[in-house]
């Protein structure tokens, strides 16, 4: 009886010893007599008790190494300090198992020698100013070396980049320069525009001055050239009203002289006196029909008959 629970106890333990639960982000990679047998995905999985063993655990997940810095000759020859951060996942725990007894440090290893490789090829400039290009070639370059390891490079990135402390505090001169040479630069173009604003402020106000006078004086012509016009239009209707009285007068001498009979040569003497009476006025406008010009030699003669009778 206790042989048949020690047997029932034992088999309990094989069968669960044999189960294999692989959570999420991690494969095992299995071996069998010895031998590479399978990777074991996330979820349940059986294994054969004395014959199948697990090699390794390994994670699936984006992992990260953090390069320590590395002194690196430029190609001018200056010595300078380079760091790296690198991002990366295993896509194939058989080949990352298998082919590489340690993945992380093969990668660790080519990027510094290619990081060493690149810089060497570059002045000191082009490194400060290409982190993006060592950064994408670095990338492309370690990730075609570690693909036979079953590694993927997600992501190269230099964090620091150190020059030695006589470059670094020349440096810091020139970018003080840079910047008191900014100032001075952003202070005088601002006084430029200032001094432009004012400028146009002042031009505007004197085209503003120019125009009110312009306007000003358009107006004044304008009064004057219609007071003129009205005072000619008053002295015309003036000697106009005069002319049409004088007429009337002249209408009623002829009608009171040819009611009573009067002779004509009195007629024309009248006339003339009239008409004499009002040129002595400068202001009046004599207008004569055609007739009275062709009589006036006749009435002429007339008029010194009769003074030489008298």
């Amino acid at each position: 009886m206790i042989g048949l629970i020690i047997v029932a106890v034992v088999i309990l333990i094989l069968i669960f010893s044999s189960v294999k639960i692989v959570t999420t982000g991690n494969v095992l990679v299995v071996e069998r007599l010895g031998q590479f047998h399978k990777v074991f995905e996330p979820g349940w999985h059986f294994m054969i008790p004395f014959i199948d063993f697990v090699r390794k655990r390994v994670s699936t997940k984006q992992q990260i190494i953090d390069i320590p810095p590395q002194n690196v000759i430029t190609k001018d020859n200056v010595n300078i300090s380079i760091d790296n951060v690198i991002f990366y996942k295993v896509v194939n725990a058989r080949d990352a198992v298998y082919n590489i007894e340690n993945y992380m440090e093969g990668i660790r290893y080519a990027t510094i020698t290619n990081m060493r490789n690149i810089v060497g090829e570059m002045t000191l400039d082009e490194v400060l100013s290409g982190r993006d290009r060592i950064n994408s070639k670095l990338l492309s370059i370690v990730d075609e070396i570690t693909d036979a390891y079953g590694i993927k490079l997600l992501s190269v990135e230099i964090k620091n980049i150190l020059p030695p402390k006589e470059i670094q505090e020349a440096m810091e001169k020139q970018m003080k320069a840079e910047r008191n040479k900014r100032a001075t630069i952003l202070e005088a173009e601002g006084a430029k525009q200032s001094e432009i604003a004012k400028a146009e402020g002042i031009k505007q106000s004197k085209i503003l001055q120019a125009e009110a006078e312009k306007e000003a004086n358009i107006r004044k012509a304008e009064g004057a050239r219609e007071a003129q016009l009205l005072e000619a239009q008053g002295k015309a209707a003036a000697i106009e009203e005069v002319a049409k009285a004088q007429a009337e007068a002249i209408n009623k001498v002829n009608k009171a002289i040819i009611e009573s009979g009067t002779n004509e040569t009195v007629i024309a003497l009248k006339q003339i006196e009239a008409l004499q009476e009002m040129a002595k006025n400068p202001a009046n406008k004599l207008i004569l029909p055609n007739e009275t010009l062709s009589s006036l030699g006749s009435i002429s003669a007339i008029a010194e008959t009769l003074k030489g009778n008298k």
